[in-house]
């Protein structure tokens, strides 16, 4: 099937999605005092985990982060991003066939975060606290069929492209589209491990599929990215190192819910592992070590993971990893839209 870009935007709409962007800026920024006001009165501070992503204990990552763990810091602040998307999206730029889906999926998974990060505030006693994860996974999982049930029967789609071809997989991407989301959403709240690196490198991401979106015609889901984009910058201004507050599983599992649903809608499900290569390698890294572990007799490949810490690990200062790895995010970045314009030309 043969695609040809033929972008004809008008200038106010252009503007119009700028407009977006900041008002989510904004709107995130006056909501930033009255959650930190909250978060620190109610001592919503971070339980930091003891186990490793690959299994065992995390020692090398509690001697990297030995200083985090004897200073409070608040999490679940992914609230302020979700409620100021929420608010700005219902307001001026709600469609139901760009924007409900990427907002109901984005803020049905934050509700699950919200809830696995109050546990975790409020547990007691040592290990990690949280939401058991057969129970997250579950919970999650019914988000991502709902979404799934409502990209078929709603708005129509049964076709995946995988480059350069449509391939039919009628009422099957019902599956398609949970795993999707479910992949996606993982792998960003994996990367959430260091002070401002989950809010760069999805900043970068969402830039890059609004500047997607426009090219297929799609421009409330290009404002809609936008928008995320103006929160993710008010919320990284506060977390970069050192961080004020974390966003907590709420604002990963939203964000990476997002992610994965605009993927979907804008028909680049292709291009999402290039684009979010260091979400995926984060991924891979944790898959690997756990496999080596089993394999090799508790034998790892990384000396952390996910990937972020192993490059602390050998003398990296965290500072030094955020940014390099948000080099890598946006050059992901134009890669996949190279690609894409490669694919529609």
């Amino acid at each position: 099937m043969e695609h040809v870009i033929n972008v004809s935007i008008q200038t106010t709409t252009l503007v119009r999605m700028f407009v977006l962007a900041g008002a989510g800026f904004v709107l995130s920024m006056l909501i930033t005092p009255f959650y930190t006001t909250a978060a620190y009165k109610f001592q919503w501070w971070k339980r930091q985990r003891s186990d490793a992503w690959s299994g065992g204990e995390a020692k090398v990552y509690n001697k990297l982060h030995a200083a985090k763990h004897d200073r409070n810091i608040p999490t679940m602040a992914g609230m302020i991003f979700v409620a100021s998307v929420l608010i700005v999206t219902l307001a001026l730029n709600l469609n139901r066939g760009e924007t409900w889906l990427p907002l109901a999926g984005m803020v049905g998974s934050g509700l699950i975060g919200l809830i696995d990060d109050w546990i975790n505030i409020r547990a007691v006693g040592k290990g990690i606290a949280g939401m058991r994860a057969k129970i997250k996974f579950a919970l999650h999982g019914l988000v991502a069929l709902a979404g799934g049930w409502w990209f078929y029967a709603k708005l129509g789609v049964d076709t995946v492209n995988i480059g350069f071809t449509n391939v039919h997989v009628g009422i099957l991407i019902v599956a398609v589209f949970w795993f999707v989301v479910i992949a996606t959403a993982n792998a960003v709240n994996m990367t959430d491990g260091l002070d401002g690196l989950a809010g760069g490198l999805l900043a970068s991401s969402f830039a890059t599929y609004s500047v997607i979106a426009v090219l297929s015609g799609q421009y409330y889901l290009a404002g809609f990215c936008l928008t995320i984009v103006g929160t993710l910058l008010s919320y990284t201004w506060f977390n970069i190192y050192p961080a004020r507050f974390f966003m907590g599983d709420m604002g990963s599992f939203a964000l990476g819910t997002a992610l994965g649903i605009i993927a979907l809608q804008t028909d680049t499900v292709y291009l999402l592992p290039i684009i979010g290569i260091v979400y995926v390698a984060e991924t891979g890294s944790v898959i690997i070590n756990r496999l080596s572990k089993k394999l090799r007799g508790g034998k790892k490949v990384f000396l952390s993971s996910p990937i972020h810490h192993h490059f602390e690990a050998i003398g990296w200062p965290e500072t030094k990893v955020t940014m390099r790895f948000w080099i890598l995010g946006q050059v992901a970045g134009v890669a996949g839209l190279v690609l894409f314009l490669l694919e529609r030309t």
